[in-house]
C-alpha cells in the first residue's frame, strides 16, 4: 500500500482554503493562423513551422529579440504559438511589435510566389501564471482567457472583412492590457487606434470587454456593445439609449409598430413604442436592413469605382 501511495501524483491544492503566494505575473502573447483547418493537409506542417519563425523575426526586428530568447512556457498550438514574457515589456509588444509583425507578414506573403498567404490573429493578455519549467507550466485562467480572446468573434470578423492583400494582422487586447499599457499612456499608439468590443466565443460561456487593434486596416472597424454594462469611453451605448427611451414611455402604452415613409430621408415624430419600420426611396448611400449601430472607423460610406450613377440616368 505504501508503494502505491508514493506513486500517486501530488494532491491538487483546494482553492479558498488557505492563503498562498500568487504566481508571478506574466504577459501572454498568442498567435493563430487564419483558416488553418481549411488548408490542404500537406500545408499544415509547413504552416505550423513557419508561424513561430515569423513571430521570432518580428520580435528581432522590433528590438525585442530577448523576449524570444527568454520566453516562458512556449508552446505550439498546431496553427499558432504562445509564449510568456516579462509584463514590463507589454507596451513594446503592443507597439511596435504588432506593426512590425504586419510588415513581416506582408514581406513573407509577397515573396510566397502565389501560395496561400498567412494572416494572423494575435491575442495579448497579462495575469498570474505558474512557471514550473516543464510542459505543464503557464496554465491558468489568464492563459485560458488569452486563447478565448484569440478565438472570439470580433477579431475573427476583422480578418474576414478586411482585404487579404493588405491586412495581415488583427490583434485583440484584454481589458487590463489596454488600461495599463494604452490608456495609461505607456504605448506609442493613441487610444483612438483601438476599438472596444464585447469578446464572445461561439459555443463557449465566455464574454469579456476587450480592445481590437489593426496595424494596417483595409475595412471598417465596428465598436460593439460593451460587456458588463459599461458605456464605451467615447460614445453612449446604442443599447443603453434604447433602454432609456423605453423607460421614458408609459407602462400602459401598447407596443404597436409604427410605419413611416420619407421620400428623401427619415421622419421621427413624438415617442415611438415597439418596432419602427422606415422605407426610404431613391436615397443614395447605404441600404440598411435591421439596426446599423456601433462606431464605424475608416472606410465610412460607399466604396465606388467608376461612375456611381451609371445605369440610373
Amino acid at each position: 500500500m505504501s508503494d502505491l501511495s508514493s506513486s500517486l501524483p501530488q494532491r491538487i491544492a483546494a482553492p479558498y482554503t488557505r492563503s498562498r503566494p500568487l504566481p508571478p505575473y506574466r504577459g501572454i502573447l498568442a498567435v493563430d493562423a487564419k483558416d488553418f483547418t481549411g488548408r490542404p493537409a500537406i500545408e499544415h506542417e509547413a504552416v505550423s513551422r513557419v508561424v513561430p519563425e515569423l513571430l521570432k523575426t518580428a520580435l528581432v526586428r522590433s528590438g525585442l529579440g530577448d523576449l524570444w530568447e527568454d520566453r516562458a512556457f512556449p508552446a505550439t498550438t498546431g496553427d499558432g504559438y504562445v509564449l510568456g514574457f516579462d509584463p514590463v515589456r507589454m507596451p513594446f509588444v503592443i507597439h511596435p511589435l504588432l506593426l512590425t509583425l504586419q510588415e513581416v507578414l506582408t514581406d513573407f506573403n509577397v515573396l510566397s510566389h502565389g501560395a496561400v498567404p498567412i494572416r494572423l490573429r494575435v491575442s495579448v493578455n497579462v495575469g498570474p501564471l505558474p512557471e514550473t519549467e516543464d510542459e505543464f507550466g503557464g496554465n491558468g485562467t489568464a492563459r485560458n482567457d488569452t486563447h478565448r480572446l484569440l478565438d472570439s468573434r470580433p477579431v475573427k470578423a476583422v480578418l474576414t472583412s478586411h482585404n487579404e492583400n493588405i491586412t495581415h494582422v488583427a490583434a485583440i487586447l484584454s481589458e487590463r492590457c489596454y488600461e495599463d499599457a494604452v490608456a495609461g499612456g505607456y504605448t506609442g499608439r493613441h487610444p483612438d487606434h483601438f476599438v472596444e468590443v464585447a469578446a464572445t466565443v461561439e459555443g463557449k460561456p465566455f464574454s469579456q470587454r476587450a480592445w481590437i487593434y489593426v496595424p494596417q486596416p483595409s475595412g471598417p472597424l465596428y465598436e460593439g456593445t460593451p460587456v458588463l454594462g459599461r458605456e464605451p469611453g467615447r460614445e453612449p451605448s446604442p443599447t443603453a439609449g434604447r433602454k432609456a427611451a423605453d423607460a421614458a414611455g408609459s407602462d400602459d402604452a401598447p407596443a404597436r409598430p409604427t410605419n413611416n415613409s420619407a421620400p428623401r430621408g427619415n421622419i421621427n415624430t413624438g415617442t415611438v413604442h415597439g418596432g419602427q419600420s422606415v422605407n426610404n426611396h431613391h436615397v443614395a448611400g447605404d441600404h440598411v436592413e435591421g439596426h446599423k449601430i456601433g462606431r464605424i472607423r475608416s472606410f465610412q460610406g460607399d466604396q465606388v469605382r467608376g461612375d456611381k450613377y451609371e445605369g440610373h440616368r
